[in-house]
C-alpha cells in the first residue's frame, strides 16, 4: 500500500497535466518553452546540486552501473534481433521500434520517482547513473535510427548527432556534479540557494510536461508492436538487471535506484530523434504514451519487487 501511496500521485500529476492540455486550462504554446525550461535549467539543477553534495565514493558503485548498462544493452539487440525478421513497407518503423524498447525517460520520470520513492539518498544515485545511462541509450538511439534510414544525409551525420548527446544538459549537469563531489569544491551558499530554489521546479512541471505530450488517438492501429515495446521496455529490461543485481549480491539500496531507471518508460525525445532521423513519429508518440500510462503499474510491481 506504502509502494501506491509514493507511486499514485506522481501518475496523477501527469494526469492532470494530460487533462490541462485537453482541456485548454493551460494554452498549448505554453508547453514548449516550459519544456525548454526545465529541460535545460531545473532538471540539471537538481541534479547538479544533488550529486555535487554527496559524497561520490559512498554513492557510487561500479558493478550496479555495469549491470545497469548491460540490461540496456540486452534489450537492445534482442528488439533488433525481433525486428530483424519482421518485413515492412517502412523501414522507419524498425528503428523506432528498437529505439522505443531501450530508451528511457530517465530526467522526467526515472528521477522523479526515484525523488518521492527514495528520498534525497535514492535520487543522489539514480542521478549519479543517469549520467551514464543517457551516454549509452542516446548512442544506441542514433545508431539504429541511422541504420535503418533511408536517407543518405541523415546516415552521414553521426558527428552533429554525437555533439547533440555531449552537450545533453542531464549529461553535462550529471558530470559537473560529480567532478565537484570528487574534487571536495565547495559551492557557495547563495549559488547553492538559488539552485535549490530552481531544483524545486524541476519534478512537478516535469510530470505535467509529460502528460501534456501523451497522445492515444495512434495507438489503436499500431497496437501489437506498441505492446510489444512496453513489454520489452517495462517487463524485459528490468528484469534483466533485477536477476543481474541478484546474482552479483548487490544491496537494495544500491540497485533499486538504478532499477526505476531501468523501469522507466520510453522517452519524449524518442519522438524528436525519430522526427530528425528519419523514424517513424507516429509509432514513437504511440509507445511514448502507453509505455508512460502502464509504468504506473510495473513501477509498483519493481518498487514491490526491490522492498
Amino acid at each position: 500500500m506504502e509502494i501506491l501511496y509514493t507511486i499514485a500521485p506522481i501518475f496523477i500529476i501527469i494526469l492532470l497535466g494530460w487533462f490541462a492540455k485537453r482541456w485548454g486550462f493551460i494554452p498549448v504554446e505554453f508547453f514548449a518553452p516550459a519544456n525548454r525550461l526545465v529541460f535545460y535549467l531545473a532538471i540539471p539543477a537538481i541534479i547538479f546540486r544533488s550529486i555535487s553534495r554527496a559524497s561520490l565514493r559512498q554513492e557510487f558503485d561500479l558493478m550496479t552501473l555495469f549491470i545497469t548498462l548491460g540490461a540496456i544493452l540486452a534489450v537492445f539487440f534482442l528488439a533488433w534481433g525481433i525486428v530483424s525478421f519482421i518485413r515492412v513497407k517502412h523501414q522507419a518503423l524498425l528503428g523506432t521500434f528498437v529505439q522505443t524498447t531501450s530508451h528511457g525517460n530517465l530526467g522526467y520520470i526515472g528521477l522523479a520517482v526515484s525523488f518521492y520513492a527514495l528520498g534525497e539518498d535514492g535520487l543522489v544515485k539514480a542521478s549519479i547513473f543517469a549520467g551514464f545511462v543517457m551516454i549509452l541509450q542516446n548512442i544506441l538511439a542514433v545508431f539504429i535510427l541511422q541504420f535503418y534510414s533511408t536517407r543518405p544525409n541523415v546516415k552521414g551525420n553521426t558527428l552533429m548527432m554525437m555533439l547533440k548527446i555531449i552537450g545533453n544538459p542531464v549529461i553535462v549537469s550529471s558530470m559537473a556534479g560529480m567532478l565537484v563531489s570528487a574534487t571536495g569544491t565547495p559551492i557557495p551558499r547563495i549559488l547553492d540557494q538559488s539552485l535549490q530554489i530552481l531544483a524545486g521546479l524541476s519534478l512537478p512541471m516535469a510530470l505535467l510536461i509529460i502528460g501534456a505530450s501523451l497522445s492515444f488517438h495512434l495507438v489503436t492501429e499500431r497496437i501489437l508492436p506498441v505492446l510489444g515495446s512496453a513489454f520489452l521496455k517495462l517487463i524485459a529490461m528490468p528484469a534483466f538487471g533485477y536477476v543481474g543485481f541478484i546474482m552479483a549480491g548487490t544491496p537494495v539500496t544500491q540497485y533499486l535506484p538504478a532499477l526505476i531507471l531501468l523501469a522507466s518508460p520510453t522517452a519524449t525525445i524518442c519522438y524528436v530523434m525519430a522526427k530528425e532521423i528519419d523514424g517513424d513519429i507516429d509509432f514513437a508518440a504511440a509507445a511514448i504514451s502507453v509505455n508512460t500510462l502502464l509504468s504506473a503499474l510495473s513501477y509498483m510491481l519493481w518498487l514491490n519487487m526491490g522492498r
